[in-house]
């Protein structure tokens, strides 16, 4: 049966356990040996395009990467027939993309002839997610991803895909997300990846000092996303009072980590000195973008 990696919430318990383990594995250089690896990139791609092909190639693989001007989805010819000419070449595709519901079509169209990926919809953003739990665990347990059980997960700022795919990753492992936004900027019901079915594993709230408040996880994102340019002003508004500077890290535990999944705007969802500081993960972040990758693309081939 052929796997694929559209959302964190399409993932059992233990499969997520697999893509996490598999992500700090000894590498198998051979996994991919000689196979090459379509990379389409809708939106622009600096960690996210690094990490995939790095991981491709140090599993074996030949990465061969497509632009959205290139491929044309729904513009230069439909969705359907992209997927359908990529299963011809490849077996596993991971991809970029402005709208969620083309992922699905793609994963519909191939009829299980190609693997898929989620690089970033506007629904989701699942590798991110890995990422972070893996510098989560690496922060707070040893590295140990069975163990963040309890774990108290604060967001702050506008919640978009990123918030998603965190809040339910971390929710399979037990840890508990506050996310802390104002309105029209919070986490509504629904979609792909709904984070409301989460129950009590995740609070929303309107004061950033709630989500901050004991946090041992302070994560923000910026608030002005791809595609989102022409509401700079408003958003910049709209979203002034939740900026993680010192005073709102200083209501966290003594422990707390902060974490951005970037490109950060320096100066508006986060100061220099928190970005800087010795709080910050967010280079450790960077790294774990490739680990994340080298565990999807190992769990779609069955694991090693």
């Amino acid at each position: 049966m052929t796997r694929h990696l559209l959302t964190i919430d399409a993932l059992s318990r233990d499969e997520l356990l697999e893509v996490l383990d598999l992500a700090t594995a000894p590498l198998d250089a051979t996994l991919y040996e000689d196979e090459p690896v379509a990379l389409v990139f809708e939106h622009p791609s600096l960690r996210t395009r690094a990490a995939a092909t790095v991981a491709v190639h140090q599993l074996g693989g030949w990465p061969v990467e497509f632009t959205g001007e290139e491929i044309g989805l729904d513009a230069r010819e439909s969705a359907e027939d992209v997927a359908r000419t990529l299963a011809e070449t490849f077996a596993v595709a991971a991809l970029r993309v402005r709208r969620h519901a083309v992922l699905e079509r793609i994963r519909a169209a191939t009829e299980g002839r190609l693997a898929l990926v989620n690089l970033l919809s506007d629904a989701a953003h699942p590798t991110q997610g890995v990422a972070d739990v893996l510098t989560i665990a690496e922060a707070h347990a040893g590295g140990d991803v069975r163990a963040l059980a309890g774990l108290r997960v604060g967001y702050v700022g506008d919640a978009t895909n990123v918030t998603r795919s965190l809040a339910v990753a971390l929710a399979r492992l037990g840890a508990r997300v506050v996310v802390a936004a104002p309105p029209g900027y919070q986490l509504g019901p629904g979609g792909p990846e709904d984070p409301l079915a989460l129950g009590d594993a995740l609070s929303l709230v309107s004061d950033p000092r709630e989500a901050a408040r004991g946090a041992d996880v302070l994560y923000t994102d910026t608030w002005v996303s791809m595609g989102e340019e022409a509401e700079t002003r408003r958003r910049r508004a709209d979203l002034a009072a939740y900026r993680v500077d010192e005073a709102l890290v200083e209501l966290a535990s003594e422990r707390c980590v902060v974490l951005h999944c970037l490109p950060a705007h320096r100066g508006e969802e986060v100061t220099d000195a928190v970005l800087d500081g010795e709080r910050s993960r967010v280079w450790r972040q960077v790294f774990h973008r490739r680990t994340a990758m080298l565990g999807v693309l190992a769990w779609l081939k069955g694991g090693v």
